[in-house]
This record gives structure tokens, sequence and C-alpha cells, in this order.
């Protein structure tokens, strides 16, 4: 790098003065000449390629779409062991099952956020599907999306029935973080999902890239999954912690919501050796695209109705770590 005339060496993101938390941008390495010649060169293989992948993806049953992906260039390595249905084991009469298992029908995964694709390939893995729950995403994902998406309202009430009769069906996949974050740090939980299950499932998402980010926070995100299947070999790690022990949960235990949330955030934290902040979702779309990070949609009466609820509502902040 040339600075004043002289050549400057790049600092390592070890010894900036600040960590680099939030930042955006489409590529992964410096677009250095020789990096820019590659993304040339790899774009009209990619594109096609990247294409073909979430076609095949949405196309082929659950039982076979980690095989056809595996089979296309996506690696996925999954840890630990995914717990069994919960309908399957309830339905075996001699089994003695505890309160929680016959109080919800599914399980709650609580992911760590790295891509728009992290409840997909969770259901991929558990090779059932599942549901995922989402405050904004563009139509075009929702459209693509081989699984259930459902819309929170930030209705903290709504929000709360809704996901406890999507739980009431089946699996069910949150987020708590909100966005995604690509460096190795975890945002502040939300704790609503504490309050409405007690078969609590952390599930650590990871992954690793080479030439595309496959999110943004200024551009269009409709492209997120395009651009992350347009990796040469993009690699997605899935590990299933240990289920939440009944004494550490709201419902069957005495803690709060908050502190369930914290531990489930120290739990993912420690398995993927990130760090935990206190920074949300609304301070990353602040920094990188100066709004809130929600997506407006054309309000039907039912929306703006609850709008109107929102506004009125006050802002709950937790204290995480």
């Amino acid at each position: 790098m040339v600075v004043g005339g002289k050549d400057v060496e790049a600092v390592p993101k070890e010894e900036y003065l600040k960590p680099l938390i939030f930042h955006d941008g489409r590529l992964v390495c410096r677009p250095t000449p020789l990096m820019c010649m590659a993304v040339i060169l790899w774009t009209p293989i990619g594109l096609p390629l990247a294409i073909l992948r979430i076609s095949l993806g949405i196309l082929f049953h659950l039982r076979w779409k980690l095989s056809v992906l595996r089979f296309l260039g996506v690696v996925v390595h999954v840890k630990g062991t995914p717990p069994p249905c919960p309908r399957a084991t309830g339905s075996d009469t001699s089994t003695t099952t505890s309160s929680s298992s016959s109080r919800r029908g599914g399980v709650l995964f609580v992911c760590s956020h790295r891509t728009l694709l992290d409840p997909l390939f969770v259901s991929f893995v558990l090779r059932r599907p599942v549901t995922a729950v989402t405050y904004s995403i563009s139509r075009v994902s929702e459209w693509l999306s081989p699984i259930k998406t459902v819309r929170l309202t930030r209705n903290r009430s709504f929000d709360a029935n809704t996901m406890s009769s999507l739980l009431n069906e089946g699996d069910l996949v949150v987020c708590p973080e909100g966005t995604t974050c690509r460096e190795p740090f975890l945002l502040r939980f939300s704790a609503l999902f504490a309050e409405l299950a007690d078969q609590i499932v952390p599930v650590a998402m990871n992954i690793k890239i080479t030439m595309f980010h496959g999110t943004t926070a200024r551009g269009w995100k409709g492209l997120d999954p395009f651009f992350f299947f347009m990796n040469p070999r993009p690699t997605y790690e899935v590990s299933f912690l240990d289920q939440l022990p009944l004494e550490l949960t709201c419902l069957s235990g005495a803690k709060t919501s908050h502190q369930v949330a914290n531990y489930i955030q120290e739990t993912l934290a420690n398995s993927l050796g990130f760090q935990c902040t206190n920074l949300t979702r609304k301070d990353k779309y602040m920094v990188l695209a100066g709004n809130d990070g929600v997506v407006q949609q054309q309000p039907d009466q039912r929306s703006k109705l609850l709008q109107h609820s929102c506004s009125n509502t006050r802002e709950i902040s937790y204290k995480l770590y």
C-alpha cells in the first residue's frame, strides 16, 4: 500500500486500535490486481454454479439435499448429535416423557448467525423440515427458501404468540443476534426465545469462504445466497451442542430469560472461539447503512395496526455480555 509516495505495510487485524467487528462489501480479500483478475475469471463460472446449487437444493427432497450440495462442492461439517424428532420419541407410550416433551411439539434451535442460510443447513442436517423466523428478509430469499419462513413484527407479545404456535407445530430455528456478523464476535442476544420453550438446543454455526461474502448491510439482500454459493468451495460448520438442562430454562427452571440468553450466548461463543459483545443489530446497521436495518414493506391493514402497536411499545434493553 502506498501512502504519501511511500510503501507502507498493512496493519494486521490483531494490531488495530479497536477490534474490527462491522464491515461491508462483497470481496473477502483486498481488491489487489491479482484478486480482481481471479474474480473476473471466476464470475462466469461461479454465477451459473450458484444458480445450479440453489436450484437443485430447492428441487431435491430433504433426504438428498446435503448429498447434492456436497457433490457440487459445498463442504458441510457436522459436529455433535442432532436431537431426534420429538414426535417420534413422544409416540412411544412405554417411555416416560418429561413434562416439557408433552408441552411442546418441537425443539427450539438457537443458532449463531453467519448467513441467511443458517436455518436451511440446520434443516438439511436434521433431514426434516423446520420453520425459521426472521425480522426482515428479501422477497427473493423468501420465495427461494425450501423451508417455511415466518416474518416477525417487533411487537413483543404478538411475536411471542407466533413463535409459541410454531413450536407447537414442530421444530423452530431462531437467530437471537437478529443480524449476521462476519468477524469472530457474537452480537447481543434478544431474550424473547427463552420465554417460550424448555427444549432448547444451541447450534454453533460457522462458515469458511474464500472469495465472496454472503451477507450485506447496504446491498441487496436477495443476492446474499447467490454470492455465498458463488464461492468455489464454501464450507458450513454445524455443531449441535447439548440440550439446555431443564433447571437452566425459564419454564421448568427458575432462571430469567436474560440469564438463559446470556448462558447460551456464552456457550456458543466458547464453542466457536468467538467473543461476546453488547453490540446489537441496530448498532451494526447504524454504522454500515445509517438505518435500523428494517426492510420496509408495503403494509396491509393488519400490518398497519401492528406497526402502530409497535410504535407505542417501549423497547426493552437486555444486559448481556
